[in-house]
């Protein structure tokens, strides 16, 4: 399988703020898994739970758990199945790890985050892995929350480096 990267030509100045972004630990071997999930579930989005050990700045993936994308347009939202996700969540605790993140697929879009996913995006720190198919790709991305304004809560997606 070819290595996909989330970093493409960078200037000196953007890899010296590529050290500085959060870093995930996603291995080769759970990579490809994520690809092979999306390629099986083309031409819907494909999604699942990040399992392994947190941290708001260098998390490590351990364990994907696939799960079933409930949305009404699985073609271009994906939505966790809630039980599928509470019982996942289950099973991370009882096997001792913690929610890393989440990830889901882009059969025909980019390996960055869509206005649907930012509008979507809710845990806070977490990573939120995005397979594209075309071209092959995949980029990782931390949700950072922002305050409430006007009873609403907001926050952007910081580009996150992916490491084995």
């Amino acid at each position: 399988m070819t290595r996909e990267s989330n970093i493409d030509d960078l200037s000196s100045d953007e890899e010296a703020a590529d050290r500085e972004a959060p870093t995930l630990a996603l291995p080769d071997k759970i990579r490809a898994q994520l690809c092979d999930h999306a390629r099986t579930g083309t031409p819907e989005e494909i999604c699942g739970i990040l399992g392994g050990t947190f941290d708001p700045d260098q998390s490590r993936v351990s364990t994907a758990y696939p799960a079933t994308n409930v949305a009404d347009t699985p073609r271009t939202r994906y939505r966790i199945d809630p039980e599928e996700q509470l019982e996942c969540f289950e099973r991370l605790e009882a096997a001792g790890e913690e929610i890393v993140g989440f990830y889901h697929s882009h059969p025909k879009g980019p390996a960055r985050p869509s206005e649907t996913d930012v509008e979507a995006a809710t845990w806070s720190d977490r990573s939120y892995v995005i397979v594209s198919l075309e071209p092959v790709a995949v980029g990782s991305w931390r949700w950072r929350s922002s305050d409430a304004v006007d009873g609403e809560s907001g926050g952007q997606f910081e580009r996150e480096r992916i490491v084995s």
